[in-house]
């Protein structure tokens, strides 16, 4: 039951890392691209899907508030 909450929530932040990604390429930001990169990796190391949820998030957030 766990590994299909894997799944999608591999599945969600992969796709938003994609977006963010694109994003940081075009615009030549680098804590997009970056974070783009770390939210399509990361699903691949992580087991867990509390500390799956709680990683995506963070990424997530973090071009929100550092602006590199």
């Amino acid at each position: 039951m766990e590994s299909e909450y894997q799944f999608i929530w591999g599945l969600l932040f992969g796709a938003i890392g994609f977006g963010y990604f694109l994003y940081g390429r075009k615009q030549r930001v680098a804590m997009p691209f970056l974070s783009g990169i770390a939210l399509c990796v990361f699903p691949y190391f992580v087991s867990n899907v509390y500390t799956m949820v709680l990683t995506g998030v963070v990424l997530l957030a973090l071009p929100y508030f550092i602006r590199v």
